[in-house]
């Protein structure tokens, strides 16, 4: 019999909480990482393993893996599904135009999201090295590949991300440690986007059961086929080279 994969998300919510269903279902023991109880009781309602933590704090996300690890003897994968931005209580969405944009919303869209990849990716490589190998996917948007006029700031924090990816990749690959990114390049069809897609075509919108389908194809890659990124395009929305 094949020994049990472990896993761990964080950001169990909505597309992590889509990612702990498709791995609970191909036979994985999952735990989520969040920090509301609402979707911690979602977790444990999922039959994940349930534990608070906050995944931007390097202490806080490295007993998080170490109580995973212990309470499922082992760990295969870590998936980084968390939003990580935070937005300042006024401005556009994704920080606005540069001339108009400020500096605590640039460190709201930008500096957020990089130093929270950076503890993902930081801790999650010592859990895996401790573990004796596995997977990191850290999962981001279409504002990895491209910045888009009055978004740059949000744009340099999923840059940020991916080259902090990149870096991970070259660092690990030696020591069993497959690193990958998984762009997402359109608005995620969820119970967060509902409000402003419900007038968009569900084609063009992604589906949160096949990015967690693109999550466990990553993880059960062999060590003479990896990926280190993947894009995913809805049919319904414009793909760009």
């Amino acid at each position: 019999m094949a020994e049990q994969r472990s896993a761990v998300v964080l950001g169990a919510r909505n597309l992590g909480g889509a990612v702990a269903d498709r791995l609970l279902a191909s036979g994985w023991r999952v735990a989520g990482v969040a920090r509301s109880e609402d979707t911690l009781t979602a977790l444990r309602g999922r039959g994940a393993l349930a534990i608070q933590a906050d995944a931007a704090d390097p202490e806080s996300l490295r007993d998080a893996l170490t109580e995973a690890r212990s309470a499922h003897q082992g760990l295969d994968l870590v998936v980084n599904a968390v939003t990580a931005y935070r937005a300042p209580a006024e401005g556009p969405f994704g920080g606005g135009p540069l001339a108009e944009a400020t500096l605590d919303g640039f460190r709201g869209w930008a500096v957020a999201v990089a130093e929270q990849a950076f503890v993902f990716l930081s801790e999650g490589a010592r859990a895996l090295r401790e573990a004796g190998g596995g997977t990191l996917i850290q999962v981001t948007g279409g504002s990895a590949r491209r910045a888009v006029a009055g978004r740059g700031p949000w744009a340099a924090g999923a840059f940020a991300a991916r080259a902090l990816v990149q870096a991970a990749a070259q660092e690990l690959r030696a020591e069993g440690i497959h690193v990958a990114l998984l762009v997402v390049d359109a608005i995620i069809e969820s119970p967060k986007t509902a409000a402003r897609t419900h007038d968009v075509p569900r084609d063009a919108l992604a589906d949160m059961a096949e990015i967690a389908a693109a999550v466990e194809y990553l993880a059960l890659q062999g060590a003479r086929s990896l990926t280190h990124e993947l894009q995913l395009t809805p049919a319904g929305e414009r793909w760009v080279p």
